[in-house]
């Protein structure tokens, strides 16, 4: 293993964590995506201490939309055992553009590429080792998922090279996905063009295929998950509190509920399926809590019912109020015996007096 060792000393990682976040909103409004409490910590910390894991010190992170949160939290890294630095995107560039945009920082001959929105739990030494051992010009770490309809697939040949990148299709020839990790040789992201948006998926590794570049792929079965809806979201941060989904930011014990140290849980509340209880929320007595994330200082009270949903900072859930498949926005309030189904949204400060809004009659 010290070979690997040494690959991953000489390793950029470079996370782009630029997005506006659209599909979390009203979440989003107030934080970038990648800095969302997930199993209690900002979600990208979980990525960087992965990173952090395998060996690889020097971390550059291309932001845009609120840049400034990342800096203020992360700093120059070196809590984490890190180097961070911080390249800013005045407008949207993509994912390619992206990658190109960070050029100046970069360091290493070896470059490996995040998707800053990525729950995941693949071996980084592992994919390094493939670039290297394979000799490739770029590297795709590849997922095998249960039904690749939703995405594009990936297919490869007996060598692991990358023969196509095809589109969504009703009929997929592979099961092999594209994880949003990438292993590039560096005069490959010298070849993106610059000061204009570039997507990777759909421009970049196409082109590349077609110049006759070698783009292997490193095919796993790891636990890996797109953090970009809510659903996707409640589930990422459930496994990770239940031990599903791997994480060294998490030391000591998984279960069935995370609860920060300052919350405050009444007797006879029941806390099950991954849920996260934040710095200083409450839940009070009889709240039925099921796979729900609670934001510091939310409140759910007594008898309340909240199930695979999101509640915003400071949002608070009313008594025997029931929430499903939700997301509550900061600071927001849903009143007594409110019923909030199917995907409901509430924006941020929005006040739902008690039984405002029901799915069924009131008897």
């Amino acid at each position: 293993m010290a070979n690997s060792g040494n690959a991953a000393g000489s390793t950029d990682a470079v996370i782009l964590v630029g997005g506006q976040g659209t599909r979390l909103r009203p979440l989003t409004l107030s934080a970038p995506k990648p800095m969302l409490p997930t199993a209690g910590l900002p979600f990208l910390q979980h990525l960087l201490a992965r990173i952090a894991d395998a060996g690889i010190t020097h971390v550059v992170l291309g932001t845009s939309y609120k840049a400034e949160v990342f800096e203020e939290h992360f700093g120059d890294g070196s809590e984490l055992g890190l180097e961070l630095e911080y390249v800013f995107e005045s407008e949207a560039l993509g994912t390619g553009g992206g990658i190109r945009n960070v050029l100046p920082k970069l360091r290493a001959d070896t470059v490996m590429v995040f998707n800053g929105d990525v729950l995941g739990g693949t071996d980084l030494n592992g994919v390094l080792e493939t670039h290297h051992a394979s000799n490739a010009d770029v590297t795709l770490h590849l997922v095998r998922v249960g039904d690749p309809r939703a995405f594009g697939c990936v297919p490869t040949d007996e060598t692991g090279r990358v023969t196509a990148f095809l589109e969504k299709t009703q009929d997929p020839p592979t099961d092999q996905i594209n994880a949003g990790c990438y292993v590039f040789r560096r005069e490959y992201i010298e070849k993106i063009p610059a000061g204009r948006p570039v997507s990777v998926e759909r421009e970049t590794f196409p082109s590349l295929l077609a110049e006759g570049a070698h783009i292997q792929g490193h095919v796993d079965t790891s636990y890996w998950r797109d953090m970009g809806t809510p659903e996707d979201f409640v589930r990422g941060s459930a496994d990770l509190v239940r031990g599903i989904a791997p994480s060294p930011a998490l030391p000591g014990q998984r279960g069935e509920s995370l609860v920060h140290p300052s919350a405050g849980v009444a007797p006879g509340a029941l806390l099950i399926g991954g849920t996260v209880v934040g710095r200083g929320a409450e839940v009070g007595a009889g709240a039925r809590l099921d796979g729900a994330i609670l934001f510091d200082g939310a409140c759910v009270e007594a008898g309340a019912t909240v199930e695979r949903s999101i509640v915003g900072f400071g949002a608070r859930i009313g008594p025997r109020a029931l929430v499903r498949d939700g997301v509550i926005g900061d600071g927001a309030v849903i009143g007594a015996r409110c019923e909030l189904l199917r995907g409901a949204r509430v924006w941020p400060g929005v006040d739902i007096p008690d039984g405002g809004i029901r799915f069924s009659t009131d008897v």
